[in-house]
């Protein structure tokens, strides 16, 4: 596992850079070096708290988006979304530098910068709490897969979404791109409705999710949704 963890690393990394840097024309843009090196990081520093502490659920996060046990409809979201995703660092890339047709103000890259820091704390606290947060939509029987109300599950009932807000505002604006900022917009309902199809599948599998649902109101943000 750590020899295929170590590799697929490497292997992200240096795709988001082909999509970045390409459109861009250009290495020289610190922003996107910084966007790199937070996401290595802090991947770094979740995996290996994973690899200690949850080897299960890494092999889950490692899997591929795609599976056989996933629910069909989640199939489709997520081939959608790999392809907004490429999209939307490409479009970045083209309206940051490349052609550079908006201008973000340094003091809002900073927020940028620091909105992924978030994004990969809170993606930690949802590990940490629950050790059936896969990438895709299923119910893991296997595992004995429960529903999960601790940690930041007592707050909102998808903190993972939750996390995702703050990284796809917070990387346009690092990168410096209002073009990409809404997108990213887009990519935030998108993961909304991915959370109302989510619930609909945990209502069928766990009849005692509607008590959780009643208790904690929210699905992404405390007192608006």
């Amino acid at each position: 596992m750590l020899a295929s963890l170590i590799i697929k690393t490497i292997i992200w990394l240096i795709i988001l850079g082909a999509l970045l840097f390409v459109p861009a024309g250009t290495l020289a843009w610190p922003q996107a070096w910084i966007f790199l090196t937070e996401l290595g990081v802090t991947g770094a520093l979740i995996t290996r708290w994973l690899y200690v502490h949850d080897p299960a659920l890494l092999a889950q996060r490692l899997a591929s988006p795609l599976q056989r046990d996933q629910a069909a409809w989640d199939r489709v979201f997520m081939i959608c979304v790999m392809l907004l995703f490429c999209a939307w660092l490409v479009i970045i890339g083209l309206d940051a530098v490349r052609f550079q047709v908006t201008h973000v103000p340094v003091w809002a890259q900073a927020i940028g910068a620091v909105a992924i820091l978030v994004s990969q704390y809170i993606f930690w606290l949802v590990f940490r709490a629950n050790s059936f947060a896969a990438p895709v939509v299923k119910i893991q029987k296997d595992r004995g897969h429960s529903i999960v109300t601790t940690g930041p599950y007592a707050h909102v009932r998808h903190p993972m979404y939750a996390g995702a807000i703050f990284f796809m505002l917070g990387t346009p604006l690092l990168l410096g791109s209002w073009f990409g900022l809404a997108l990213g917009g887009v990519m935030i309902i998108a993961f909304g409705y991915r959370a109302v199809m989510e619930e609909r599948t945990l209502l069928a599998q766990f009849p005692e999710y509607a008590d959780y649902a009643a208790r904690v109101r929210y699905r992404l943000i405390p007192l608006i949704w």
